[in-house]
């Protein structure tokens, strides 16, 4: 891959991860409040797997990431960003509040462009398998918080 090559897929890269993080996490702004939402928070409320759809959209930048070479630090600090959202995410109302607060996608989306800003004009390294196992493990705790969530609803009612 050349270097212009490289430039022109980085470049595209960060143009992905704006447009993905403010329609996931501030395309609305609420009238009179400086707060801001996006499909994610509404796509949490769907019960049960509002916050799974979340987590596979928000698993992009995670990929992305990883793809174009970024350090396992920073990988880990994505995934991070999507465990906090996915597992809060579980809890009724307060992960509808996190979502609106803690901004996972938008924090990911800035790691990835920092990381991007380093690699312009280099030519990124192989993706790390690394990013894929944790991006696995993210989406299997997931998976294990909605089944106990539903299993403890499954319960009560």
């Amino acid at each position: 891959m050349t270097d212009a090559e490289t430039l022109r897929q980085a470049r595209a890269a960060r143009e992905r991860a704006e447009q993905l993080s403010r329609l996931l996490d501030t395309a609305v702004g609420i009238p009179g409040t400086r707060i801001r939402l996006g499909l994610d928070a509404l796509i949490g409320l769907i019960p049960g797997i509002g916050d799974a759809i979340g987590l596979l959209l928000g698993g992009w930048f995670l990929l992305e990431g990883a793809r174009t070479g970024a350090p396992g630090s920073t990988l880990l600090r994505m995934a991070g960003n999507l465990a906090v959202d996915a597992l809060v995410g579980v809890v009724p109302l307060l992960g509808d509040l996190l979502d609106i607060a803690f901004k996972a996608n938008r924090r990911n989306a800035k790691l990835l462009i920092e990381h991007l800003d380093r690699v312009e004009g280099r030519r990124p390294s192989a993706p790390r398998w690394q990013a894929y196992v944790v991006a696995a493990a993210v989406v299997a705790v997931l998976l294990l918080a909605v089944y106990g969530l539903w299993t403890l609803l499954a319960g009560l009612f």
